[in-house]
């Protein structure tokens, strides 16, 4: 285990307890590209474990090269699963896990989140030698499954993705409500831009709105696309480019950041008096 993270080339002495971050954020607003892309950036420094919390179970293809077996699937096949059937390594040692979820229309979404984390603390994956551990989790808060993360206290610190659009916006505002319900540590919001107009502005408005602050902006960039049709992260495919540098500094952000708040999240009367304030 290494004591420090030199995304910008400064050595930082790091705690010896894991940090364990939750990304949560509305489906499709890009929380496994960012999830990816940090963890690919602590893995230069960090042991990390990435566990993809969402139905989809997309979060680590990009560090993997692949689609990975799912803990749900897998224990479909074989009652007694080991931790070689349901962890995987992936890009510079990362080590990864996809929890799963029921076909469409069938079953709890959430279910899946539960099963793996009782699975990894069976196997006991959290007493690893982790530094990092970070959680990819839908914004559907209002099912059990995906509070999990931080109603059992596997996560310290929650961050929340979101654009300026008004259906990113909403959903964070409603993954706020459930972090105050469950009392969690809000770290902060990051934009992910879609390219819409004065986007950061909407967004920093937001998060001091809910008590918050805006923790790292990651602009649009085709590159992102680039790197995902080949199954690689931007800091695999485009190592010296602008945008990796936007992630390295996010994730140098988050693993220094020491400021948390419970949000205050708006009323709907509230948020949509806010949104149409810029419009």
């Amino acid at each position: 285990m290494n004591n420090k993270i030199t995304s910008h080339g400064t050595d930082v002495p790091s705690t010896n307890k894991t940090k364990r971050i939750a990304i949560y954020g509305k489906g499709g607003i890009g929380k496994s590209t960012i999830v990816s892309n940090i963890a690919a950036a602590y893995s230069q420094d960090h042991n990390v474990l990435v566990i993809g919390c969402d139905p989809k179970a997309d979060t680590t293809r990009t560090l993997y090269g692949n689609r990975l077996p799912t803990v749900l699937n897998v224990l479909k096949e074989k009652r007694q699963a080991t931790v070689d059937d349901v962890v995987f390594e992936g890009y510079n040692q990362v080590m990864c896990v996809e929890s799963g979820g029921p076909e469409p229309g069938v079953g709890c979404a959430g279910r899946g989140v539960i099963v793996a984390m009782n699975l990894l603390e069976k196997l006991e994956v959290f007493s690893e030698d982790l530094d990092v551990i970070i959680y990819d989790v839908l914004g559907d808060v209002v099912c059990g499954g995906f509070a999990v993360p931080l109603r059992e206290d596997f996560a310290d610190e929650v961050y929340i993705v979101t654009s300026g659009e008004y259906m990113a916006l909403y959903a964070a505002n409603n993954i706020c409500k459930g972090i105050k319900k469950l009392k969690g540590n809000l770290g902060g919001i990051i934009c992910n831009c879609k390219g819409i107009e004065n986007e950061e502005e909407i967004v920093r408005q937001f998060a001091q709105q809910v008590e918050s602050k805006v923790i790292g902006v990651i602009p649009r960039s085709e590159l992102v696309q680039k790197s995902e049709i080949e199954a690689k992260t931007v800091l695999e495919k485009f190592p010296e480019s602008k945008q990796a540098e936007f992630y390295r500094k996010l994730a140098d952000d988050v693993f220094h950041n020491e400021e948390f708040t419970v949000p205050h999240p708006m009323d709907i009367e509230e948020f949509e008096e806010f949104f149409r304030g810029f419009h």
